[in-house]
């Protein structure tokens, strides 16, 4: 047996994985979304409790247009186009309201057919 601690994470609902990749958004838009990401869940409630919504940054999707790009898990819901104005509309109609902003969505993975 090893001697290395085994890591604990928080309880969560939500994890939100943000591509930061340079190709998604060549000025920077990604990194910046990232950032705000933490103070509009705080505003919006959603960093504590059940309802709690982790965020990660992640290198590359592999998905390099319509950046910045940001799939909520484990719903499965792959987001493009994640300006200011429409992050506020995901987290108010998909993480709060349960429905997620079908415009906005590019691609559902398996977990979104359940």
């Amino acid at each position: 047996m090893s001697d290395v601690e085994k890591p604990k994470i928080g309880a969560y609902k939500r994890h939100l994985l943000v591509c930061t990749g340079p190709r998604c958004t060549p000025n920077g838009e990604s990194d910046a979304l990232f950032d705000r990401l933490g103070n509009v869940l705080k505003a919006a409630g959603l960093t504590t409790g059940e309802a709690r919504v982790k965020r990660t940054r992640a290198g590359c999707f592999a998905a390099c247009k319509g950046g910045p790009v940001m799939c909520v898990q484990p719903d499965g819901v792959w987001y493009y186009n994640v300006t200011p104005a429409n992050l506020q509309r995901i987290v108010e109609e998909h993480l709060l309201g349960g429905a997620a902003v079908e415009e906005l969505v590019f691609h559902q993975g398996p977990a979104a057919a359940d």
